[in-house]
């Protein structure tokens, strides 16, 4: 963590592609553990994430759009959370997306590999 108290404006942030998941920008906020990540992500309308774990917990709350996530329809205000190792998805883009997401480990794997 950083040893002073930092800050991230919406406008000064960096947008992030994910190669392996067209459609989806990341901004990378902070590392609260060692591959961890607390960031917000962009999803285009459309878009899925597959089916996928993380080796460590993660908590997610949807800032705006709608999002579907294991059948589950997840409007702006929506708040989850994901227990390490749980099967997860996919996280289907019903409009534009927004979310706000604290992993406390790894990505982990997606898709067939996923556990």
């Amino acid at each position: 963590m950083a040893k002073r108290q930092t800050f991230t404006n919406a406008q000064d942030g960096q947008w992030l592609k994910i190669d392996f998941l067209s459609g989806v920008e990341l901004m990378p906020l902070a590392q609260p553990v060692p591959d961890g990540s607390i960031h917000r992500a962009r999803l285009n309308a459309g878009t899925t994430i597959p089916v996928h774990t993380h080796p460590a917990d993660e908590y997610v709350f949807v800032l705006s759009g709608t999002v579907e996530t294991g059948g589950i329809r997840c409007e702006r205000g929506t708040f989850w959370c994901t227990p390490a190792g749980t099967r997860q998805g996919p996280h289907v883009a019903v409009t534009d997306v927004e979310l706000l997401t604290v992993r406390l480990g790894a990505m982990g794997p997606f898709g067939d590999n996923a556990g």
